[in-house]
């Protein structure tokens, strides 16, 4: 059967990651996964949480958001709501854990890089863009950091390996790469993979939710994973040459 958008079942949508597209922050990325749009900033700051004061370890962070009309509908703030969602808490809890594994936290010193991931537009994989937006993000906010002599050792053994996402899933029986909204809302198996650069896992979510999958389905959506991933890192790196 057709993709909505005419893509072959292991094609990525267009990737584009725009580095420096916001002024104030030492890092800053809009990255776009088709008419996925995620502006991603890295904010450093001096000092850690309270918990890890004097172990002489950094810390990476990162939170989450959508604009009220980044979707077809528009959702109130959770800022007016009073209260932050479950997925929103899940998803800023995801692309954290998945930055971390990338930096050397102890090189970072006693100082703080906060993510935050803004979606502008939706159009589903916001949270993957987001986490392969950010690994730039967070790049050029260590690379800010060894211009100021404020970090120990070279920008390159700090990042010491790159960290990009992307959502797979089964849709009328066939796997498919990078699902936009119209596919992900269908999936019979919804599946999110993280992997480094060289194709190792950081981290995998996947659900029946139609359903149950075999071994073999299971299996084939984490080679889709690793192939997209290892796609989006050599974009990832020619944004940063």
């Amino acid at each position: 059967m057709a993709r909505p958008d005419g893509r072959q079942p292991d094609q990525l949508r267009p990737v584009t990651l725009t580095r420096g597209w916001s002024t104030h922050p030492e890092g800053s990325v809009l990255v776009e996964f088709g008419a996925t749009r995620v502006l991603c900033t890295a904010s450093v700051t001096e000092g850690v949480p309270r918990w890890r004061r004097g172990s002489g370890l950094g810390w990476v962070t990162a939170e989450y958001a959508m604009l009220p009309r980044a979707t077809n509908t528009r959702s109130d703030r959770e800022s007016v709501k009073g209260k932050i969602g479950g997925r929103t808490h899940e998803i800023s809890r995801l692309i954290g854990r998945s930055l971390r594994a990338c930096v050397d936290l102890k090189a970072l010193g006693e100082n703080s890089i906060v993510l935050d991931c803004d979606v502008l537009q939706a159009d589903g994989g916001t949270r993957t863009a987001a986490i392969t937006g950010a690994y730039v993000a967070l790049h050029d906010a260590v690379t800010w950091l060894a211009e100021r002599k404020a970090l120990a050792g070279k920008v390159e053994k700090v990042m010491h390996r790159s960290v990009a996402a992307v959502s797979v899933g089964i849709i009328e029986g066939e796997p498919r790469l990078d699902l936009c909204y119209a596919e992900d809302v269908t999936a019979e198996v919804d599946m999110n993979v993280v992997c480094t650069g060289t194709g190792d896992f950081v981290e995998v979510q996947g659900t029946g939710e139609a359903g149950i999958f075999a071994r073999e389905q299971l299996d084939a959506l984490l080679d889709l994973g690793v192939m997209g991933c290892l796609e989006l890192a050599d974009a990832q790196r020619k944004a940063l040459s």
